[in-house]
């Protein structure tokens, strides 16, 4: 095909705007723009596809396809070469469009005749939205400008489609987007229902201008925004420089990346065939983005964030919409982002009713955070962002993980009558909080409660907790910029430790690595980071951090009893050196002088196999045992719990795992060293009685668990269930879920 010039772009560009402009629905402008397109670019064909859902794209307008296949030839996402370009989120330009694999004939449509195919996909910012095709009879490739040119169409056709130029009054149109009720799959990150009003953490920028009308002006406004944001980015780099190297080396390639000369090129080259420089930053954000989401390295798709927060600035200050809209946050606002960090979600405090996230993951910081905050949180919603708009209603189960945005009455109704059962049921625990955890077989189970901020510990009163089971100390290092002194370390554990009002309190020590990493802290790419530099193997390379932590908590402690417990323990030289440590920080203490604590308890966490086999003198040399739950299980089962395809195949009370638990148990009991469970599984009901009925004397749990867990415990006979369990492995059974449920249902 014939190469075109930066005229006939800008001209085409301006026919597209003028046919926004002008009156009519939206398949008058559909049809219209398929014709501009193809008598610009010389082609006998021009079609639009647009996605009807996630998975179905429609033929919604052509120039040169037989008329009667609109609204009627459809594809699923992938299939065909206009699905293809749609999974993939790049163009496919081909002189044999029924050579191509993958190809589907479609008669309906007529394209027999025409082999030239290019098809580029309509998207803004990781929102797929359609695909825009062009064919000719002439059995020749497009060229590299015909592909270019095309892109910047298909970029201001996503711009249109977000002002709503293609919505008409047919419920059934693809585009009736932020009009109607949607259903949105996650996965749940942290229990509870909400019932509120959309609060977006980064509003959408919206780009009213997609095309320029004068290319030199356009370039100044992007050169200016550009030095604007180079500046700002460098005053951030200034202001890092006592947080650490590692921090420093981490915004040191953030500030490289906004100094880019390609990216401005690039963009610049857009404005040129015709778009405005708010459009020109979109187009390469979504085309990078396209790249970048499905790059095999690590590292580049982690670069992903860093493209997209400068391109966010870039549009920001182009079009003046600062994070700071105006917009008054609404009642019962349950907030909607990609993703977001523990230091902002603390930000918003309380006001919260619960939290949504694209991105995410179930141990993430955002996940800790909610649960301190015992607000419900799903993650992995997709779309979320590009469909919700501030103050929509929107409830969200985050048991089941499902949103549902704009629903209907009668959804909400059934919704509401859930959350009042929920309330209800609540009132019944709290009358429990000051009896004690004790079977029908009069067995007495110890329920504490985990924690990782001082906003948790007045759940400590409320709930019945009988002490602190586990308190994170990495969130006081995720939720800041800076590293934290000794000092401030010591006043913060102190203020636990009033707080819990001589209740134990069990402080790990610092457990980063995996999905845990310090924002000044260069990340390490690793190919299988549950599994690698993590927790307590950090501790012992990094040996000054943990002595620093060891240090603030003898201090902290002064005359009251300090429980430390070590995360992680794989094998036991780890702990031996790890107690050694705490022993020559104690003797430091002493040395200068600081009142000690009254008493010292050294813990360890079992969170793989291989401990259940350590050596009888490892038992022996623990004061107390936590069983880490949530890593021993899936190290167990080797299911990556990050991974929803395979972590929730396999179940709790699977007998292999329950056998697994049995054995650790009776190890701890023959070194008559205490032992608790720890994690998720700790706070389902079910799952509590059966670890109680195994012999565990002690679970730790979120907060709000405790009064479930108690009713239950109170309900039943573990000496009873016990044999349940016995009975039913001796059967042969390999899941225990169903006699334990009917067994307790029959109670």
């Amino acid at each position: 095909m014939a190469g075109r010039n930066d005229s006939d772009s800008r001209k085409l560009l301006k026919r597209l705007r003028e046919t926004l402009a002008a009156p009519g629905g939206g398949q008058d402008r559909l049809d219209n723009i398929t014709h501009h397109i193809a008598d610009s670019m010389g082609t006998e064909v021009c079609s639009i596809y647009l996605f009807r859902d996630a998975e179905t794209l429609e033929l919604c307008a052509t120039e040169g396809l037989k008329p009667e296949s609109v609204h009627k030839t459809r594809l699923r996402l992938g299939e065909g070469l206009v699905g293809r370009v749609a999974r993939n989120a790049r163009p496919i330009n081909t002189a044999n469009a029924p050579a191509e694999p993958g190809f589907r004939y479609m008669p309906e449509t007529g394209e027999e005749v025409f082999p030239s195919f290019l098809g580029v996909p309509i998207q803004r910012v990781g929102e797929k939205l359609g695909v825009l095709v062009v064919q000719s009879r002439e059995a020749q490739p497009f060229t590299e400008d015909d592909i270019y040119g095309l892109e910047v169409v298909a970029m201001v056709l996503a711009e249109m489609a977000e002002l709503g130029a293609f919505l008409d009054q047919q419920s059934d149109n693809p585009q009736m987007q932020h009009r109607f009720p949607i259903v949105i799959r996650g996965t749940s990150g942290q229990e509870g229902a909400a019932e509120g009003r959309v609060w977006l953490h980064e509003p959408r920028v919206v780009i009213t201008n997609p095309v320029g009308d004068d290319p030199q002006k356009e370039r100044a406004r992007l050169i200016e925004a550009v030095a604007m944001l180079r500046s700002n980015v460098d005053a951030m780099l200034s202001a890092t420089d006592a947080a650490g190297k590692e921090y420093t080396e981490v915004m040191e390639a953030y500030r490289m990346f906004a100094h880019s000369r390609s990216w401005l090129r690039r963009m610049e080259e857009d404005i040129d065939l015709g778009l405005s420089a708010e459009a020109a930053v979109e187009k390469e954000q979504s085309l990078a983005r396209a790249r970048l989401e499905s790059a095999a390295d690590a590292y580049l798709r982690e670069r992903l964030h860093d493209l997209d927060d400068l391109s966010n600035r870039l549009l920001r200050i182009l079009t003046g919409q600062g994070r700071d809209t105006g917009a008054e946050m609404p009642e019962n606002p349950i907030l909607i982002a990609r993703n977001i960090g523990p230091a902002e979600l603390l930000d918003y405090g309380r006001k919260l009713k619960g939290v949504v996230l694209e991105e995410g993951s179930v141990g993430s910081h955002a996940a800790i955070v909610a649960r301190s905050l015992a607000i419900p949180l799903i993650i992995h919603a997709g779309r979320i962002t590009s469909e919700a708009l501030n103050g929509d209603p929107i409830l969200i189960d985050g048991d089941m993980g499902i949103v549902h945005l704009r629903p209907e009455e009668t959804i909400a109704a059934a919704f509401r009558d859930k959350i009042a059962m929920q309330a209800e049921a609540q009132k019944r625990y709290a009358g429990l909080r000051d009896l004690p955890a004790e079977s029908l077989c009069g067995a007495r189970i110890q329920l504490y409660m985990n924690a990782g901020l001082m906003a948790d510990l007045p759940s400590m009163q409320s709930s019945g907790a009988e002490g602190v089971g586990l308190f994170r100390t990495e969130l006081q290092f995720l939720t800041r910029t800076h590293f934290p002194r000794r000092s401030e370390l010591a006043t913060l554990y102190s203020h636990v430790l009033d707080s819990a009002l001589g209740k134990p309190v069990m402080f790990r020590t610092l457990d980063i690595g995996s999905d845990k990493v310090l924002p000044y802290m260069k990340p390490n790419d690793e190919p299988n980071p549950a599994m690698g530099w993590r927790a307590i193997r950090v501790g012992l390379d990094k040996r000054g951090v943990l002595k620093m932590q060891l240090q603030a908590l003898i201090r902290a402690a002064a005359d009251r009893p300090l429980y430390v417990m070590f995360p992680f323990v794989t094998e036991m030289p780890e702990f031996e050196e790890a107690h050694r440590v705490l022993m020559e920080s104690i003797a430091r203490e002493q040395r200068l002088g600081h009142p000690m604590p009254s008493d010292i308890r050294v813990g360890a966490m079992i969170e793989t196999p291989s401990m259940a086999y350590a050596p009888k003198k490892f038992f022996e040399m623990c004061d107390f045992i936590s069983i880490g739950g949530n890593d021993l299980k899936q190290f167990f089962f080797a299911a990556d719990r990050e991974n929803e395809r395979v972590r929730r195949r396999y179940d709790t009370l699977s007998a292999s795992y329950l056998t697994l638990l049995d054995l650790i148990r009776q190890r701890c009991d023959e070194a008559r060293v205490p032992v608790s469970f720890c994690g998720e599984d700790a706070g389902r009901p079910i799952e509590a009685v059966t670890f109680a009925a195994l012999g565990f004397r002690r679970l730790s749990m979120r907060p709000a668990s405790i009064g479930p867990v108690k009713h239950l415990i109170r309900r039943v006979n573990l000496a009873e269930l016990r044999k349940v369990i016995d009975e039913a492995c001796e059967q042969g059974v390999t899941n225990l879920r169903r006699p334990i449920t009917e067994w307790i249902a029959r109670q």
